[in-house]
């Protein structure tokens, strides 16, 4: 029988722990804690900040339920509660290549129409830069509105493609997630770079990703397909209460 210490389960937020932007069930908080925790080392790697994670998993109490938080693709890394390393974008890039890169952002967003728009296009965090056409001051029923917008003029995408075109000499990787935003940063600094944490401390016997955005292009993709663990396709916390029942035997 395995140990709790064998087998590590790593979960994105949005789409497999809570519904988008939504706060995590109280039934499913507490069939995570209760029933698979015991089983199994468990750990968050999304691409929001600390405290949109505290805002959706209900506060700060994740800091002693979880065994690993990592933030903004693990370029934050906290373990037992307590940061332990921390990456920072302004410093990789330089701060030439960002007002260029920033500068560039701003024009293309002031030339685009939408049905709507509010404020904060651009968000620093740590090791990306998120960039939201709508901005991020919306409404749920406007976030909606957007994601439909989306879908059917694809706002994001054909943006992305812009950027890549005027930024091919930067090594930057594009990543959709969520419904009204992208995510800019550095190559490798993706969902993968939390295993380097995890490679470098500790071994574990099995590692398992749960995520909803797992399509080329989505912020799950890069390690959904990582030959370093097993990757779960799931698009409600339902799908992942389900997968994790039948893999730990509840």
């Amino acid at each position: 029988m395995s140990k709790r210490e064998d087998i590590l389960l790593l979960f994105d937020v949005d789409g497999t722990l809570t519904m988008p932007r939504s706060v995590v069930q109280p039934e499913f908080e507490e069939f995570l804690y209760t029933k698979v925790k015991p089983k199994a080392t468990i750990g968050i790697v999304g691409g929001s900040d600390l405290e949109k994670m505290f805002e959706q998993l209900n506060g700060q109490k994740i800091l002693k339920e979880f065994d690993f938080i990592f933030p903004e693709n693990g370029l934050v890394q906290i373990e037992a509660g307590k940061e332990v390393g921390k990456q920072n974008i302004i410093q990789h890039l330089g701060e030439k290549t960002l007002q260029r890169f920033i500068n560039y952002v701003l024009r293309y967003l002031s030339e685009l129409e939408l049905p709507i728009k509010r404020g904060t296009f651009i968000e620093f965090r740590n090791g990306m830069m998120n960039i939201c056409p709508i901005g991020r001051q919306c409404t749920r029923e406007e976030r909606n509105m957007f994601a439909a917008y989306d879908e059917e003029h694809k706002v994001r995408s054909t943006m992305i493609a812009k950027l890549k075109e005027e930024f091919a000499d930067i090594d930057l990787t594009y990543s959709i997630g969520g419904q009204i935003s992208f995510d800019v940063f550095p190559h490798g600094w993706d969902k993968t770079f939390c295993l380097r944490h995890i490679e470098a401390y500790h071994n574990f016997k099995e590692i398992h990703f749960f995520g909803d955005k797992t399509e080329p292009g989505g912020n799950d993709y890069e390690i959904y397909i990582d030959p370093r663990l097993k990757g779960h396709k799931v698009n409600t916390p339902n799908d992942t209460k389900r997968i994790l029942t039948e893999l730990l035997n509840l």
